[in-house]
């Protein structure tokens, strides 16, 4: 029986997602940045917490940890390499681990870049990600620790996720992305369809979030800054893809 998955907006363009088992009953919520719309959905269905999944430690990702925990009891899991600055955990996870939430196997992976001990959850058998502010819709994370390298190396492992992998990212920040994404490839028709839709669904109060790694695969310029075309567009035709991604990075960071 698959997960149930429930997006839920928080702050003013944050997401959260929870996740429920139907039939053991767990839910899992991954990140925080307030107590009451989880609460509040979490009545709504019905549905007890048992787990809190931290991507990284800033504070509109962590906030609501605190309330969170004393209404529901919820164990909380994060980065061990970022456990001097996340609310207590219960579960401290390095890349590379493996663990069961909602009865169902997770994957630890090392995202850094956005910042140092950023992680993502990946659940195989659910075709699923949580990537926090590493890989976003039609973008990327700023670079607020990382470098361009590990950033690049962050998006690369997530890259070669499944396709068919639905990205779940911790931002509305799809309209601005796919903006400057049009600045590179004008003439990209995935990005321009994917354009049109996501103006469409904003128009109308839509999330844009999640979306498919085949579309990011298509339309994210981060994701796609090795390629030849890519490069040349940003003139860093002899470049290494790393330097490439930084070049987009830093034109992105002035757009």
């Amino acid at each position: 029986m698959p997960l149930e998955l429930v997006t839920i907006p928080c702050l003013k363009d944050n997401y959260v997602f929870l996740l429920h088992n139907p039939k053991t009953g767990e839910t899992a919520v991954v990140d925080v940045p307030e107590a009451p719309p989880i609460l509040s959905a979490l009545r709504e269905r019905g549905w007890t917490l048992t787990d809190i999944l931290l991507t990284h430690h800033h504070w509109d990702h962590i906030d609501g940890v605190a309330d969170l925990v004393e209404a529901t009891g919820a164990k909380v899991t994060g980065a061990e390499a970022d456990r001097h600055r996340l609310p207590p955990l219960d579960r401290s996870v390095k890349d590379g681990d493996t663990l069961s939430i909602c009865d169902c196997p997770v994957e630890i992976l090392d995202v850094s870049g956005h910042t140092v001990g950023h992680i993502a959850y990946s659940l195989p058998a659910e075709k699923l990600a949580f990537t926090g502010d590493s890989l976003m819709a039609g973008g990327c994370g700023r670079l607020f620790e990382g470098t361009p390298a590990q950033m690049w190396q962050s998006l690369s492992k997530l890259a070669a996720l499944p396709s068919d992998t639905l990205i779940c990212s911790g931002h509305e920040y799809t309209a601005s992305n796919l903006r400057f994404a049009l600045t590179l490839e004008p003439d990209n028709p995935d990005l321009i369809l994917r354009n049109t839709r996501v103006t469409e669904a904003r128009a109308k109060s839509e999330p844009t979030v999640p979306s498919l790694l085949s579309e990011e695969l298509a339309t994210n310029p981060f994701l796609r800054a090795g390629l030849s075309s890519l490069k040349a567009a940003v003139g860093m035709e002899n470049a290494n893809d790393a330097e490439s991604f930084a070049e987009i990075r830093a034109r992105k960071d002035k757009f």
